[in-house]
């Protein structure tokens, strides 16, 4: 079993080039099978959920070959529309497929999403939109069918905002009979850029990145080039790494305006930030404020940046406080922190910091993709040693996790953990 070495780093510095958006790529990928010809993404990062993807796509019969960052779709074979339930399992965006398929083949059985598994997930609200849309669901235990004699237009109104099943109503209406509106749908740039995918394609909608979206269906889609979006949960992670110990990164190739309510909380707590058109840098000085973190739907403090902040607000002297609505069971980190010797109490969907308290190195797990880089952060910043297992979860989401922070100057190695040690190491899990 792999892990994690992080020693502890002083100051870091130095450039990080930010990938092609994870959460973004998933839905272009799913969103290609709509297509009538040959799609090519540009940018999609080279991570673990791409590969799980690859191996559907050989399943249904999409042929998807990946050169770097670019990514050739012929979908003209697809030939099934019968997703294997363990393969599914595997990443949480696995139902994109359900929205994807549903149009050209009338029945799509899919298994329940996997990945980060954080509860109170809402995929009963993709369920009403297939079913506003004309579609039957049936549940069983570990996979569902979606059937549709035909699709026909609906006004839909989500019941909660959710990036996930504004984007899987958006790819079943593409090609529905009649127009589709979506209310109190998600902004998050997520949407828009599956949005303007499917616009290149042919696909009429409007509105994207507001909360009403209108859908007009067309019969067929075309084939294009499209450039993923950067990701911009991955560059507030590295941007939140410049204050472990003061310095200053820069991360490339971003769009600021995505990082704006992150860019906001960071120089609230005493953090140095300037934009540029395609680059923010953030400076640390050493001492940071405690602050209170609320997290919310785009254009808000993302959720996916709560974990690498708990971490951040570990080094502010006072008392923080970060809230968790949108995932309130987001907390597997803590206690991975407090092995490490974080003083942080949990009440509800709140977790209470006691920052400025010495960290010390141990053994940790993550749990998932962030809470992973929120062990880093808080490894950094910890005396000695800290060994983090679960690198899986780490590589579901970052291309190179290891040679990025690297750049910066921290101190991390990817190492092999015997069969003797990994039994002691069990423990962490729970």
């Amino acid at each position: 079993m792999k892990y994690i070495q992080v020693d502890y780093s002083g100051p870091l510095n130095g450039t990080v080039r930010i990938p092609g958006s994870k959460n973004s790529s998933l839905a272009l990928l799913a969103a290609a099978c709509l297509a009538d010809d040959i799609v090519t993404l540009n940018g999609i990062p080279r991570i673990e959920d791409i590969r799980m993807i690859t191996a559907i796509s050989q399943d249904i019969g999409l042929s998807m070959e990946q050169n770097g960052g670019q990514v050739v779709l012929d979908p003209r074979w697809i030939h099934s529309a019968v997703i294997d339930p363990s393969k599914a399992a595997g990443f949480r965006a696995s139902y994109y497929f359900a929205g994807a398929l549903l149009s050209k083949f009338g029945s799509v059985t899919i298994g329940f999403p996997g990945g980060d598994d954080f509860v109170s997930r809402p995929i009963d609200q993709h369920f009403k939109a297939f079913q506003a849309l004309g579609a039957e669901v049936k549940l069983f235990d570990d996979h569902f069918i979606v059937e549709a004699a035909e699709l026909k237009g609906a006004d839909i109104y989500f019941d909660t905002i959710t990036s996930g099943a504004t984007i899987n109503a958006m790819l079943a209406a593409v090609r529905a009979n009649g127009r589709t509106v979506l209310r109190n749908a998600a902004v998050d740039p997520e949407v828009v850029d599956t949005a303007v995918l499917l616009n290149r394609l042919g696909a009429r909608i409007y509105g994207a990145g507001t909360p009403q979206i209108r859908i007009e269906g067309v019969p067929y889609l075309q084939g294009g080039t499209h450039a993923v979006i950067p990701d911009r949960l991955i560059a507030g992670a590295f941007l939140m790494a410049a204050g472990i110990h003061g310095g200053q990164v820069t991360v490339q190739d971003v769009i600021p305006e995505h990082l704006d309510s992150c860019l906001s909380k960071l120089e609230e707590i005493g953090m140095h930030i300037e934009r540029g058109e395609q680059h923010v840098s953030a400076s640390g000085t050493g001492s940071l404020r405690a602050a209170r973190v609320r997290t919310g739907m785009y254009p808000n403090f993302a959720t996916d940046l709560q974990q690498p902040m708990t971490a951040l607000l570990l080094q502010a002297r006072g008392k923080s406080i970060i809230t968790d609505r949108v995932f309130p069971k987001r907390f597997a980190h803590v206690p991975q922190l407090r092995r490490l010797g974080a003083q942080i109490e949990l009440r509800r969907e709140s977790a209470f910091i006691r920052g400025g308290i010495p960290l010390q190195g141990g053994w940790v797990h993550a749990s998932d993709v962030r809470a992973g880089i929120s062990l880093v952060l808080a490894g950094l910043a910890a005396e000695g040693s800290t060994y983090i297992t679960g690198v899986e979860h780490v590589e579901r989401g970052y291309e190179d996790a290891i040679a990025n922070f690297r750049d910066i100057g921290a101190s991390l190695s990817m190492r092999e953990l015997d069969a003797g040690g990994m039994a002691d190491r069990m423990s962490l899990r729970t």
